[in-house]
C-alpha cells in the first residue's frame, strides 16, 4: 500500500508537473497551428452551445474555488467559520459541479452521435472527455459522502500540495485519506499529464486581448478618402486604376506597371 502511494501521490504529480510544462512549450514550438480547440462549432453549433456553456463556466468557478483553497487556506477556513457561509459554499460548489457534468456529457454524446464529428474525432479526444466525466463524477460522489470539502481541503489537500511544491513531499495526511478522495486526486494529476496531448491546450491561449480590442474590425479594400468622399460616383465594384496594393508587393513597381497594362481584368478591382 505505500508503494501505491508513493507511486500515485508523488511520483504521478511529479511526472504529470514535469510532462506537463515540457510537453506543452515543445507543442507550442513544433505545432504551434494545433495549439487550440480545434473548434467543431462549422460542423455542428446548437448541441455545442448547450454543452460548452455550462462545462466551461461551471468548470471555470470549480477551478477558481480549488486554486483559493490552495493560494488562501487561512482565509477560506476564516470565512467558513460562520455556519451559513459554510453552507453556502458547499451548496454552491455541488451545483456547478452538476453543471459541469451536464454539459461535459453533452459534449461527449454530441462526439460520439455525430456523423459529421466522428470524422474529426481522434482516441485523445474520447478518453479525455471520459477522464473528466469520471472526474466529475467523483468529486460529486465525494462531495455527498465526505461533507464539508471546503473545511478539510485547506487543512489536510493544502500541506500536501505545499509539500509537492518545494520538493519535500509529505503524504502522511493524504494516504489516510478515503479511497475515493484520492482517487479524485490522481485523476487531476492523471489530466494534466495527458494536457499537452489534447485540446486541453487551448486553456494556455486564451486570447485574453480580445476584451480591450474593439469587437469589430473594417480592413479597407480601397483608400478610404476616395470612399467616403461623396462625389467619387458608386459602383458595386469600385474599379482602382493604379497598382494593387498586393501586387506592390510581391514585384517591383516597373514590372506591376507591366502586368497592369496586360491584366486588365479582375485586378483592377483591387487595391
Amino acid at each position: 500500500m505505500d508503494l501505491l502511494n508513493n507511486f500515485t501521490l508523488i511520483g504521478l504529480p511529479y511526472a504529470a508537473l514535469v510532462l506537463f510544462v515540457v510537453g506543452s512549450i515543445y507543442r507550442y514550438q513544433a505545432t504551434k497551428y494545433t495549439y487550440s480547440s480545434l473548434s467543431s462549432q462549422f460542423l455542428e453549433g446548437k448541441q455545442l452551445f448547450w454543452g460548452s456553456m455550462p462545462f466551461h463556466w461551471g468548470i471555470l468557478v470549480l477551478f477558481l474555488g480549488h486554486l483559493i483553497a490552495f493560494l488562501m487556506p487561512e482565509s477560506l477556513l476564516a470565512f467558513n467559520s460562520h455556519p451559513v457561509k459554510l453552507l453556502i459554499i458547499e451548496i454552491s460548489a455541488f451545483m456547478f459541479a452538476l453543471i459541469v457534468l451536464v454539459g461535459i456529457l453533452t459534449l461527449f454524446i454530441r462526439r460520439i452521435t455525430n456523423p459529421r464529428l466522428q470524422v474529426v474525432t481522434n482516441r485523445m479526444d474520447l478518453i479525455v472527455e471520459i477522464l473528466l466525466i469520471l472526474e466529475v463524477i467523483i468529486g460529486i460522489v465525494v462531495a455527498l459522502n465526505f461533507r464539508w470539502g471546503s473545511a478539510w481541503f485547506p487543512a489536510v489537500i493544502t500541506p500536501y500540495l505545499n509539500s509537492l511544491m518545494i520538493l519535500q513531499p509529505d503524504i502522511s495526511a493524504v494516504a489516510s485519506l478515503p479511497s475515493a478522495i484520492k482517487l479524485h486526486i490522481v485523476l487531476a494529476f492523471t489530466i494534466i499529464l495527458l494536457f499537452p496531448f489534447t485540446r486541453l491546450v487551448h486553456f494556455l491561449v486564451v486570447p485574453l486581448h480580445y476584451l480591450r480590442r474593439p469587437y469589430q474590425r473594417v480592413i479597407w479594400s480601397w483608400d478610404k478618402k476616395q470612399v467616403r468622399n461623396p462625389d467619387t460616383a458608386w459602383s458595386i465594384t469600385r474599379p482602382y486604376e493604379g497598382v494593387p496594393n498586393f501586387l506592390q508587393k510581391l514585384v517591383p513597381s516597373e514590372l506591376a506597371e507591366k502586368y497592369m497594362q496586360k491584366l486588365k481584368g479582375p485586378f483592377r478591382y483591387f487595391k
